[in-house]
């Protein structure tokens, strides 16, 4: 007996949900987890003396995926009970590192040739972004990626982009081509008529320079759109 009375053995009842979990992530590997349970074991070493399976359905409930609560505004986030700075800086730090591994994916090789990584990784930078954002992929003349910025970030239905702006950095890094990228916070990636104003814009500009306009990516948490495959470029 322990000096409270109890046992040895009285664990509260999701100490032993902790260790099956694990187990199964050890044995079936993390892609036979469903996204609560991925996020659970995340959540188990920053709430180590809570259930957080209910936690961890209201984040999904409320950004919609496991990306999504990764990706998703500190404020917000601390706006759940249980989820404090701590635990808001690990997903940052998450968000941070799939970044990464999704960019490098495309540092090394023609962005031309790994298109699907391109895509991955524009999404898994700006899909869940409160705000537009406005990036560029500035290619040399083997399209492979010579830098990767953010030129502007603006509302959350609205980014003011100039194409002569555009066009000016480029000649700066001697880029021969370049890749639009932006999101739509609204979660719905279908291009608005002042996207495809200011692409077309911009490729009439870019043309006589020798940049090439590969295409404009519009990101959103529902999915994407490519401008050129729309066949509005």
């Amino acid at each position: 007996m322990s000096a409270g009375g109890g046992t040895a053995d009285d664990k509260p009842h999701f100490h032993g949900h902790r260790e099956r979990l694990r187990k199964r992530l050890r044995e079936a590997g993390a892609a036979a987890l469903p996204d609560y349970e991925l996020l659970e074991l995340l959540l188990f070493s920053m709430i180590p003396r809570k259930d957080v399976k209910p936690l961890a359905k209201q984040l999904l409930a409320r950004f919609g995926s496991f990306g999504g609560v990764i990706a998703a505004p500190r404020k917000l986030l601390e706006e759940f009970d249980g989820i404090g700075e701590t635990t808001a800086d690990y997903f940052a730090v998450i968000h941070a590192a799939a970044e990464r591994m999704a960019r490098g994916e495309i540092a090394q090789r023609t962005v031309l040739s790994s298109w699907n990584a391109v895509i991955d990784y524009c999404r898994t930078a700006m899909a869940f972004a409160e705000k537009e954002q406005f990036r560029i992929l500035f290619l040399d003349k083997k399209n492979a990626l010579i830098a990767d910025e953010v030129q502007q970030t603006g509302t959350v239905d609205h980014t003011p982009v100039y194409p002569r702006e555009v066009v000016k950095r480029a000649l700066e890094l001697s880029a021969t081509a370049i890749v639009l990228v932006h999101n739509h916070p609204s979660g719905d990636p279908a291009p608005s008529n002042a996207d495809i104003e200011m692409t077309r814009q911009l490729a009439d500009i870019a043309k006589p320079l020798g940049i090439a306009l590969h295409d404009h990516i519009i990101v959103g948490r529902h999915g994407h759109a490519s401008l050129k495959a729309m066949k509005l470029i």
